[in-house]
């Protein structure tokens, strides 16, 4: 896309086609929002000690992970209402990803089907799965993602109440929404938002239609899926789906070690380490700063993840570096759907890549299988010396 360079270029478009209401339900947080800056701000205390005199001429950042091999370690977050800031940007998100093979993972509220994204991406689609009211629906969405051949199931634990989203609230925000005149003005600056919501309006939650009646209308299912998901969710959860489902099952959201020991415990394949985009506890910690000791307590046992913060190939080399074997990215690949559909959605993942890769170069790596502690900024001298290699 022309003239972007980084990951904001592709924010301040997203920002310049959406009101914003839609703007602020992707951007904001919770409460006071401080665990929107602590996230990224976990990133930038952070210090890469650089390796010189290496032979860096030839990198490779392909990472495998549950026995497939992807092209970079940046995989694509599951971002709930996509298709509300472009029509049709889930699928447009699952074949960004799977022409630069990396993994996508398909919101629970997403406005694509699980069968679809089966057909589009097979090899590069997973699907995040909320705990519902009706534990019939949960069981069904489950069994219609291993029936569509796909292979991971992503189900989410991090959500036991909606938040506290005062953006969302001064907006109108809600079921039924309940715009003012000023939200209704400002949405008539953004032409080309507006012209597609006067023409599809409502998203459709093409996944969840058939749990809603003969002929539900967008509006019906909107209302459904509002009400289901806001359901318990204990580890009797865990272990009934995990006994469902016979393929790679990850949770998402652990941010305590005893919690990643517990999910081992049940036959859990892997965990993503994140705080929801800290869009629900202000004051958790950033992912971050729990991951070392998550990967310490069950990283040689199962698949560590991380999502949370990232907005530059720095940022997923230093998670990368403190245990994680995969990272998810949530708002800039939304921001680039957003701002250029699948080719924005492609140049955000191009942007990682590229940045991955110059790091690599910069701190005497060649490989992501090279990363670990050795190359942070040792705390003292018995941590130099356990480092050093």
């Amino acid at each position: 896309m022309k003239g972007v360079v980084n990951i904001e270029d592709l924010r301040k478009l997203a920002k310049k086609r959406l009101p914003k209401i839609a703007y602020d339900f992707i951007e904001g947080g919770t409460d006071d929002e401080v665990g929107l800056g602590t996230n990224e701000q976990a990133f930038r205390q952070a210090r890469i000690v650089p390796r010189y005199l290496v032979d860096v001429s030839v990198r490779d950042q392909s990472t495998t992970i549950f026995g497939r091999t992807y092209s970079s370690p940046i995989g694509i977050a599951p971002t709930g209402l996509a298709g509300l800031f472009r029509r049709g940007a889930d699928l447009m998100l699952a074949e960004a990803a799977r022409d630069a093979n990396v993994p996508f993972i398909m919101s629970g509220s997403s406005t694509g089907s699980i069968e679809d994204l089966a057909k589009l991406a097979p090899d590069h689609g997973w699907y995040q799965l909320y705990s519902s009211k009706d534990e019939a629906i949960s069981e069904d969405l489950i069994k219609r993602t291993a029936d569509a051949g796909l292979k991971t199931l992503v189900f989410t634990v991090d959500v036991p109440e909606g938040s506290n989203r005062e953006r969302n609230i001064r907006n109108g925000w809600g079921r039924p929404l309940k715009l003012s005149w000023a939200t209704k003005l400002e949405a008539l600056e953004h032409p080309a938002w507006m012209l597609e919501w006067l023409r599809h309006g409502t998203p459709y939650f093409s996944n969840w239609a058939k749990y809603a009646g003969p002929n539900a209308s967008a509006d019906k299912v909107a209302d459904l899926v509002a009400y289901q998901n806001r359901a318990p969710m204990t580890w009797k959860h865990v272990e009934r789906f995990r006994s469902i489902f016979k393929g790679n099952f990850v949770l998402k959201g652990i941010m305590h070690p005893d919690d990643a020991i517990r999910a081992h415990s049940l036959g859990v394949d892997g965990i993503m380490v994140s705080n929801h985009g800290a869009r629900q506890l202000d004051n958790a910690p950033s992912p971050l700063h729990v991951l070392p000791a998550i990967n310490e307590a069950v990283g040689d046992k199962m698949t560590v993840m991380f999502d949370g913060g990232i907005r530059r190939g720095l940022d997923a080399i230093i998670a990368l570096c403190m245990g994680a074997k995969f990272v998810f990215q949530g708002r800039p690949t939304l921001y680039g759907v957003t701002a250029g559909g699948v080719q924005g959605a492609k140049t955000a993942l191009g942007i990682f890549r590229r940045e991955v890769d110059i790091s690599m170069a910069q701190m005497g790596a060649t490989r992501i299988s090279d990363l670990g502690p050795h190359y942070l900024m040792w705390k003292d001298e018995e941590d130099l010396r356990r480092n050093r290699r």
